[in-house]
């Protein structure tokens, strides 16, 4: 079967065909030869005009329409026409779909560098431009190892074997660590993908450091508890050197018991949803609790008094609450040698937050120790710490409860002359109630300034 363009290409050199033949029948071979040459010069003149505007036009601008053409050129012309418009529809669908994933590659958390097998930087989304400090507008065809200049990087990249990521340090943001593993795709392609894993790795060390205090403090009291008993053992003692070997024993015993129901406590307030915070309660039975739990902990060597100031009911856990002010109140007396004065307080503020706060004349806290106090383990001085029975973790469950209930833990020190620890609970928490406190020394209590903790 003919096809339509060659048939149509085909009629006019026919039709001078014809007419050249008739003009040799009429006139005789002279006018025939006249009639061809000039049939045939004009449809050379047409092709070759058509094909210098389909030069014309594919020598020009990517946007340049395609001509009309005549004839037989035009369905040519048409079938080009109709060519272009699917390759430019499928342009614009490849270049939506290159559109579309670079916005998905920006809305990852991770970052991607796109390499060739040389790896040189072919693209890289906002988030691998920071943690490498790449900038696309230089950085485009550059190898990447003389980009990033880090000597364990360049090993990773060279080494070929990408089955393991790399930790390292991010050369642009200080204190961040990347996770950094290469991917190979397609024939000569590569995904780089860096992951900031900075908390990761702090919530790694941190396990590895309370890890470590949680062995070392349990193992002081073990070692002291298995020499007394292989001293009993071993050695025949006087009955009031046993019984002195003995208390010591249950004092180290008490110690873990304590460390040991701190650390259950810091567990349940982390691991467990919060339940009966929205429960009230009274606050003077639990001031009065705190008043007679410092003084049966001081024994008499301190002056402890309680200003309890405006009525008030609370809402929230009040075990939690109790664990909480019952540990700054502890911590005051552990820590303010005999003769010193601790004073419980508390009240409403204008704007109807409470605030609990225990003062001391001890020996304060330098500034620099405080934002860490609530750290698990943290001491300031870890030999006055374990000579007052401190397991490290009071200040750590009084963080934790504090922020079940919404509330902020704030602290005003000084070296040589004492300490405020203070609770500002939320008004939203605070009932004031209509019974009147008895106050054992007055209800005035001016403000102070405090430190507010990092939580």
């Amino acid at each position: 079967m003919i096809k339509p363009a060659l048939r149509d290409g085909l009629v006019w050199p026919a039709v001078v065909l014809i007419i050249a033949a008739l003009a040799w029948l009429v006139a005789g071979p002279a006018l025939a030869c006249a009639v061809l040459v000039g049939g045939w010069g004009a449809i050379v003149v047409y092709h070759v005009w058509h094909l210098a505007e389909l030069e014309q036009w594919a020598a020009g601008a990517m946007d340049l329409p395609v001509p009309e053409g005549r004839g037989v050129w035009r369905g040519a012309f048409t079938a080009l026409y109709r060519r272009m418009r699917v390759r430019a529809a499928m342009q614009r669908d490849l270049s939506e779909t290159v559109v579309r994933f670079r916005r998905a590659a920006e809305a990852v958390p991770d970052g991607l560098v796109l390499l060739d097998s040389a790896h040189r930087v072919r693209w890289a989304n906002r988030r691998a431009q920071a943690h490498l400090g790449l900038d696309l507008a230089h950085d485009i065809g550059r190898p990447l190892a003389n980009l990033v200049r880090q000597p364990e990087f360049v090993r990773y990249l060279d080494r070929g074997d990408y089955s393991d990521a790399l930790t390292t340090p991010s050369q642009r943001e200080p204190g961040v660590i990347l996770s950094v593993q290469l991917i190979p795709f397609g024939m000569e392609e590569r995904l780089l993908i860096s992951r900031d894993i900075t908390q990761l790795e702090a919530v790694a060390r941190m396990r590895r450091d309370f890890i470590a205090n949680v062995s070392h403090e349990l193992k002081t009291p073990l070692t002291v508890i298995i020499g007394f008993l292989e001293t009993i053992e071993e050695l025949e003692l006087e009955s009031r050197e046993r019984d002195r070997f003995m208390q010591l024993m249950q004092d180290q015993a008490r110690n873990m018991k304590r460390l040991v129901d701190d650390l259950l406590t810091l567990s349940t307030l982390e691991s467990e949803p919060g339940d009966r915070l929205d429960a009230t309660f009274p606050l003077m039975p639990l001031l009065n609790q705190l008043l007679a739990e410092a003084r049966a902990l001081s024994a008499g060597q301190h002056t402890i008094t309680l200003e309890p100031g405006e009525p008030a009911e609370l809402c929230g856990n009040v075990d939690e609450l109790a664990s909480a002010f019952g540990n700054l109140v502890s911590n005051a007396v552990r820590y303010t040698p005999p003769g010193g004065s601790i004073t419980l307080r508390w009240r409403i503020e204008q704007d109807g937050s409470g605030f609990f706060s225990v003062s001391d004349t001890g020996l304060g806290i330098a500034p620099e120790h405080i934002p860490r106090l609530t750290e698990r383990f943290y001491r300031v001085d870890r030999s006055r710490s374990r000579a007052t029975g401190g397991t490290g973790l009071g200040l750590a469950i009084v963080k934790h409860v504090l922020v079940r209930h919404d509330s902020e833990l704030l602290i005003q020190s000084e070296p040589g002359k004492g300490s405020t620890f203070s609770v500002r609970i939320p008004a939203r928490r605070v009932l004031r109630s209509q019974q009147p406190l008895f106050s054992p020394t007055g209800s005035d209590t001016p403000h102070h300034d405090v430190t507010p903790i990092d939580r």
